[in-house]
């Protein structure tokens, strides 16, 4: 039963979360319920046996915990109006082992959740950093390994970010459709984050979880059908097409496969195709932005029968014009790589080393490790050692950590 209980906690947590939010108006009040209604299945469910429906039941029971955690609170200290209006709300008292049901919403309250931590208001990293903690469960701790900063920081932010919520009173709720174009670039980012964390989890034993990139996709979909424009469109098309390859990034014994080495006939064909049309979609629009174009990236990979196939030539093109819509030394990197496989590795080399002395990328893993690989194909083994070493330094995944030990490991086997 514990077993069951943790398997529901996993699959079903952020969305009860998202409805309790919604309904008791309070990020920490719905945590708080949240947990308590947990901590009351713990209890109930081994003698009443296991709801019908289990997102249900904690919603409502956790509703009821509030309530009666809202009305103790009210003997001692007057309560705010919005706290009246909430405890004034009409609810049925559920008797023991009821089957506890609630509305359920048409629109989705995760979405409306990401709405409202990607609200204008919000400085743009509080609202990525709100919606990975409240929307995806994510910790603290790993929430600010991701943003480089230290975790007491990073509470603080979120911390005033919902106190920002709070003290403004911005609503639970997707925005009117004309502001929507205007909270669009927020929430896709948050969305891309999530299915990052998820594709490639920042840190831990496992490269992936199937879990978060699911559910960056889940929400993806709701998005398109609520706004079709083509980045929601393109972001969808860039999420299926990555997730297409889950199943050949990892070998049976869960270690890391590049690109180039994976057995392409586990990528997952339908899903595949999908992201295809969903790239021509977006690029028929003559609207494409930065999303839409990684999809177009992605597609010509996923077009390719074998790796020695790849269309190099177009790929680096298309990082050409993405870099010039939205510049970055990480884009930047993607399209040395790419020139790398187009024109050789010491022309690649070249351009990464430039991009490494302006100090920008310093930290960044993946800079190190693919000056590795350059340097490894041109047979500097030496140099390629250190980079592997400095890539390996920076590395906080179990299964990245093994890959670059397995290649300092064959490196110093030249020697």
């Amino acid at each position: 039963m514990r077993e069951l209980i943790d398997d529901i906690y996993r699959s079903e947590s952020r969305r009860a979360l998202a409805t309790l939010i919604r309904l008791l108006g309070d990020f920490d009040l719905a945590e708080e319920a949240l947990h308590e209604a947990f901590a009351a299945a713990v209890e109930r469910w081994p003698i009443d046996g296991v709801p019908e429906n289990p997102r249900a039941w904690l919603v409502s029971t956790g509703r009821f915990k509030a309530i009666d955690r809202l009305r103790r609170a009210a003997r001692f200290d007057p309560l705010s109006p919005a706290l009246a209006d909430r405890l004034a709300t009409p609810a049925v008292e559920a008797g023991a082992g009821d089957a506890i049901e609630v509305d359920v919403e048409v629109e989705d309250d995760q979405l409306r959740l990401i709405f409202t931590c990607c609200h204008p208001a919000l400085p743009a990293d509080a609202r990525v950093a709100l919606t990975l903690r409240e929307v995806c469960g994510l910790a603290t701790e790993e929430i600010a390994a991701a943003f480089l900063l230290r975790a007491p920081a990073l509470a603080q932010r979120i911390v005033r970010a919902k106190n920002k919520i709070r003290d403004a009173g911005i609503p639970y709720q997707v925005p009117p459709r004309e502001e929507l174009a205007d909270r669009l670039d927020a929430v896709l980012h948050v969305i891309y984050l999530v299915f990052n964390e998820g594709y490639s989890a920042t840190s831990g034993p496992s490269l992936t979880r199937h879990d978060l990139s699911a559910e960056a996709i889940r929400l993806g979909r709701l998005l398109v059908e609520l706004l079709p424009e083509p980045e929601a469109v393109g972001l969808l098309a860039l999420m299926l097409l990555h997730d297409a390859r889950r199943p050949a990034r990892t070998s049976a014994a869960g270690e890391l496969v590049l690109l180039e080495e994976q057995d392409r006939s586990l990528w997952m064909r339908a899903q595949i195709e999908e992201g295809l049309a969903l790239v021509e979609r977006a690029l028929r629009s003559r609207r494409a932005g930065p999303f839409a174009l990684q999809a177009a990236i992605a597609a010509v990979h996923a077009e390719a029968p074998t790796a020695a196939a790849t269309d190099w030539r177009q790929i680096a093109g298309l990082y050409e014009v993405l870099l010039r819509i939205e510049p970055s030394p990480v884009i930047e990197l993607n399209r040395a790589v790419a020139i790398a496989m187009r024109d050789g590795p010491a022309v690649g080399l070249a351009l990464i080393d430039a991009i490494l002395a302006r100090g920008e990328l310093a930290d960044y893993q993946f800079a190190h490790s693919a000056r590795a690989d350059l340097l490894r194909r041109l047979s500097r083994v030496a140099d390629a050692a250190a980079a592997y070493e400095r890539a390996l330094a920076l590395a906080k995944q179990a299964p990245e950590r093994r890959f670059l030990e397995r290649r300092l490991a064959e490196l110093r086997g030249r020697t």
